[in-house]
């Protein structure tokens, strides 16, 4: 699940999520001559200023980006030389308010670019990288420029600026230095070449890790080889298998909705065995698609630029900005979970090999039988069938409920506008109004797999907010996921976790909808910050009085039984154990592939396992990510690199604040006002200061130990706060 990070100053463009799997087979040439004038270069008479997407062709893109990225050097030249002495308001807010031709088709071309991507984008992504790479680097080093950006943080102490001009201008320094502005000029050189590299490298990691994935299918053809799934798996997959071609038969695939149900239904072993091997081995067959030598050349090149910077390690230049810090202080955030973790998880193992002799087996547990007998021991347990609780969770009453939560806290209200354009017919486009008929936000879904659509979930924008001639523009801000898909007569069904992953994402879009800053990279907040609005919303989404509004029977509107959400709740923690160590394996892979100081590619297959064997990760379960298809950090801006470990240290703040609704009550009006000023204020306060203004207090471990019932296991000491 991604977050919505909004970019850096369009100043400072970087490229972002560039190239996904191909949806279809189109000419590669990006520079095919369009049939109509540019869009990008009009205005856009559409509602609410939505891009009119049925009217921009893939030819316009590579021309928009020239001509912006034309713009913006002229627009960094003029700053650069100006002949009077340097402000605030002539250099860094100039700097932080150009750039809006590059902005309008970048947000565009992205955002297209992982969700309904074709061959044609892939390969304009692969001449777009490279340009704004060079972009970038040509504006952080130049040393005009950044000799007027640092006269004006110089005088920071006697300009009379406003708290969020501050952070602005300590940031936009602070970003100059992270640029490569005080390196000599030898280590500039090999600066550009480093993120040059890098760039090209995350599009390949992207785009083999897409071409694994869409590559695979495991196809059946008979009837018995479907035993133990659910009457929607097997819709879902001769649906599939109609697609393909394959009439009569039944497909799998790799994408989530397909192979987890699998992985917890199916009853045949050695099929499991083998749709898990597929996933589990993407990236790593010694062929044209193998990403073990692209991670670790990325690795390597990370730690180089690192320490050009005067950082020992990537992690220690990426967590700098970080409310970690450190990589002691995530490390040590890690390892006081992960014994409590790793203990239940034992604890599990042994209650699942007992369910496999139970079962009349006698072989030894493995990795793809875990999700298969975990399902048997939880109905047993706690008589609760996941798959029985799809009806109640038809996916529009879901979003209706995420909706109605944001009412209850925010006031917030959700309208559908077809009307408005879209970059896909699947997608609905809803316009957000504040409880006082303010305009805030276009909001759009976009929910279901399509080939041409990266795997995973993730928020992020079509329209940043910004000011322009002192109008405030409002954002539009993109929901995407991959949920099970319609079959039949019957609506699109989620399971419980895309129940708690759509209102996940649909945190991140609250984030940007309220956000109420002034300056574009004021909105960015830091990484192990970013999924506390995420994380939270988490919470609502099983809390009773929340359900019985939203979680009603597709076909009988009968509201979902007390019983069954009693149920629910006393099954929640079940399976913790596996879930948060095969999330902290990926995080602790993460952090050891980013605290490397060899600037030599590394053994990608040895490097691995050896961080693995070192943390003691029980054999019978699979780090979520395994380095090859490890996309949060080798894929296309490596936005979660040394950062992976976000998602539990937001655990530890959401946790921790979630605890003062349970307190004063889940709608309480006064803590829902007291966090959404924290959400509005975005990144123009320390996160922390701006956290503690909300709580009272720094944020402790134990609501997150007991939130995942490891806290009967003894594991040391009081947990310290986050960020100590």
């Amino acid at each position: 699940m991604k977050s919505l990070v909004p970019m850096l100053a369009l100043a400072l463009l970087a490229p972002v999520a560039l190239a996904q799997a191909p949806r279809k087979a189109e000419p590669a040439a990006p520079s095919t001559a369009p049939s109509a004038p540019n869009p990008f270069f009009e205005e856009w008479k559409t509602p609410y200023g939505m891009p009119p997407f049925d009217r921009i062709e893939p030819g316009h893109y590579l021309p928009a980006f020239k001509e912006g990225i034309a713009q913006r050097r002229k627009e960094v030249e003029a700053i650069a030389s100006a002949i009077e002495a340097p402000t605030f308001a002539s250099t860094i807010e100039a700097l932080e308010n150009g750039g809006r031709q590059l902005a309008r088709v970048s947000e565009v071309f992205f955002t297209l670019s992982g969700s309904d991507t074709t061959d044609t984008l892939q390969a304009i992504a692969k001449e777009v990288s490279p340009l704004l790479s060079a972009l970038r680097d040509d504006t952080m080093l130049n040393e005009a420029l950044f000799a007027r950006v640092k006269a004006v943080w110089l005088q920071r102490d006697t300009l009379k600026l406003t708290g969020e001009q501050k952070k602005l201008l300590d940031d936009t320094y602070k970003e100059f230095v992270r640029g490569g502005a005080n390196l000599t000029a030898g280590q500039k050189t090999r600066f550009r070449e480093v993120n040059k590299e890098l760039s090209l490298l995350g599009l390949k990691f992207g785009e083999n890790m897409l071409k694994e994935t869409n590559g695979y299918k495991l196809v059946l053809d008979r009837k018995e080889q479907l035993a133990g799934l659910p009457a929607g798996a097997v819709s879902a997959a001769a649906d599939a298998a109609k697609k393909a071609k394959l009439e009569g038969k039944w497909v799998f695939t790799l994408d989530a909705p397909s192979i987890f149900p699998f992985l917890t239904f199916a009853e045949d072993r050695e099929l499991r065995r083998q749709i898990l091997a597929a996933y589990t081995s993407r990236g790593d067959h010694g062929d044209a698609l193998d990403s073990k030598e692209t991670l670790a050349t990325t690795a390597a090149l990370r730690a180089e630029r690192a320490q050009l910077l005067g950082f020992r390690t990537h992690a220690d230049f990426v967590l700098d900005e970080n409310m970690a810090k450190t990589p002691a202080g995530v490390y040590g955030l890690l390892n006081r979970v992960w014994p409590a973790a790793l203990a239940v998880a034992r604890q599990e193992k042994v209650d699942l090999q007992a369910a496999v002799k139970a079962d009349g087996k006698d072989f030894a547990l493995a990795a793809w039988d875990w999700r298969y007998y975990a399902e048997k021991v939880r109905k047993a347990r706690y008589d609760l069938d996941e798959e029985a609780l799809r009806p109640y969770f038809p996916i529009d009453q879901v979003r209706a409920g995420a909706f109605y939560t944001a009412g209850r806290l925010y006031g917030l209200t959700f309208t559908e506008r077809p009307e408005v354009p879209k970059y896909n017919p699947e997608v609905k486009v809803f316009e957000v109004k504040d409880a006082d008929g303010t305009f805030l936000a276009l909001y759009t879904a976009d929910y279901h797999p399509r080939p041409g659509k990266r795997g995973g979930a993730w928020c992020g924008r079509l329209r940043g907010l910004s000011f322009e001639n002192g109008k405030e523009i409002r954002p539009i801000i993109t929901n995407v996921t991959n949920f099970t898909r319609p079959v039949g007569d019957a609506p699109a069904l989620l399971s419980l976790e895309e129940v708690r992953t759509l209102f996940h994402e649909f945190g991140h879009a609250i984030h940007g909808i309220v956000s109420k800053v002034h300056y574009r990279s004021t909105g960015r907040t830091p990484r192990d910050f970013v999924e506390l609005p995420s994380q939270i919303m988490e919470n609502w989404a099983l809390e009773p009085e929340v359900l019985k509004v939203y979680a009603k029977h597709w076909k009988t509107g009968e509201v979902i039984p007390a019983a069954t959400v009693e149920k629910i709740l006393k099954s929640h923690k079940y399976g913790e154990g596996f879930r948060t160590t095969e999330y902290m394996a990926a995080a602790l892979l993460d952090m050891d592939w980013h605290t490397l100081e060899s600037t030599k590619p590394q053994d990608a297959a040895a490097f691995e396992k050896a961080s693995l064997a070192k943390m003691g990760l029980l054999p019978e379960i699979v780090v979520r990510y395994r380095s090859p298809y490890f996309n949060h950090v080798f894929g296309p801006g490596g936005g979660y690199s040394a950062g992976y470990y976000s998602y539990i240290w937001a655990e530890v703040l959401d946790a921790d604040a979630f605890a003062v609704f349970k307190e004063k009550g889940i709608f309480d009006p006064a803590t829902a006002r007291a966090f959404r000023t924290l959400l509005e204020k975005g990144g123009t306060e320390d996160a922390m200061a701006l956290y503690k203004k909300f709580r009272g207090r720094e944020p402790s471990v134990e609501p997150l130990l007991v939130k995942r019932g490891l806290v009967s296991v003894k594991t040391g000491p009081a947990a310290p706060a986050a960020g100590r």
